[in-house]
């Protein structure tokens, strides 16, 4: 069952960019490692190695800002443009992890937004695809529930 298209009240969002950047930043970085460590995200890291990145929830007005060089992901903030933003609603991000959609689908439907260096973006976008979340499994089951 394909998740429902909604997106989070504008006071959401007013709420999410109010709040500390600190914790998405710091549990965005820790699951990536995490998922490097154990061989679920396919990375090659010296192909980000320096590299800048902003993921934004536009709908929950989340912003996360982070870095990385050979190794892993950083939880660095960093001034300026990002070498990557990339930006969508939450449930737009949801349909990417559960394979509902796939990130050529969402930005050619403009729900999904990727600015910045072209080489980097289409790396990035591959790699989002190729990736096995390994929540996206719970994330199904609640979607059955009705829960999602």
């Amino acid at each position: 069952m394909p998740l429902p298209d909604i997106t989070l009240p504008q006071w959401c969002a007013q709420i999410g960019r109010r709040l500390p950047a600190l914790p998405p930043r710091f549990a965005l970085v820790k699951t990536l490692n995490l998922m490097l460590k154990r061989g679920l995200l396919p990375a090659d890291m010296s192909l980000f190695d320096g590299r800048t990145f902003e993921i934004d929830v536009l709908d929950a007005g989340i912003t996360v800002r982070f870095t990385a060089d050979g190794e892993r992901f950083l939880d660095h903030r960093f001034e300026g443009t990002p070498d990557l933003r990339l930006a969508a609603n939450g449930v737009d991000f949801l349909r990417m992890m559960l394979r509902e959609e796939d990130p050529d689908t969402l930005f050619f439907k403009r729900k999904l937004q990727i600015e910045g260096d072209t080489e980097l973006g289409l790396i990035t976008k591959n790699l989002l695809d190729s990736v096995e979340w390994p929540f996206a499994e719970q994330l199904v089951k609640w979607q059955e529930k009705g829960i999602l």
